[in-house]
């Protein structure tokens, strides 16, 4: 079984491959991540958004153990927090329809720096930022959604908090501002 750990963006500027070391527990071996538990985590750039993940993702076998780490926004939730996400849907605020419900799979506490300090949440996936929201207590993203409808059988997600629904705030974190 492969083990991969997906992100949106790994860029210089603005990127997330800098939150792999910052929060997860293990070193860099070459291009390749060691967990603690002495896994070898290959790490792939998705892309931003719906589109992006789906094609970066298509030709993975299904059974490929995934570990999504990426910036999402809060409405609530404090700058820096990092989140454990239990399950994720679509943010349509505005209208109600059926949807599965898309649950992730446990943490091995193992894998984080300071487990203590995560919350569980929710997340929201959206197909663009989200600058106002009456929803608390959760967090959105641009890709998580998308990456568990697509069936893999082992997914978790962490995502830090980048900023309280700001595109401005957002990106001085994220060039680490």
């Amino acid at each position: 079984m492969q083990n991969i750990i997906l992100i949106a963006e790994a860029g210089d500027f603005i990127g997330e491959k800098k939150l792999i070391s910052q929060h997860l527990s293990g070193k860099w071996v070459g291009e390749q991540w060691q967990m603690s538990d002495g896994s070898l985590w290959d790490v792939l750039v998705t892309g931003v958004g719906a589109l992006n993940v789906l094609y970066a993702l298509r030709d993975l076998p299904r059974n490929t153990r995934l570990l999504n780490i990426g910036y999402a926004g809060s409405a609530n939730y404090n700058i820096g927090c990092p989140v454990l996400v239990d399950e994720v849907c679509l943010n349509h605020p505005n209208v109600n329809y059926p949807e599965p419900q898309l649950k992730l799979d446990k943490w091995n506490h193992e894998y984080l720096q300071n487990a203590d300090a995560c919350i569980h949440s929710i997340c929201y996936s959206n197909t663009d930022f989200v600058l106002q929201s009456d929803y608390h207590d959760c967090v959105f993203d641009m890709e998580l959604a998308y990456i568990a409808a697509l069936g893999f059988t082992s997914l978790i997600a962490i995502k830090i908090v980048s900023d309280n629904l700001s595109l401005h705030t957002y990106r001085e974190v994220a060039a680490g501002v």
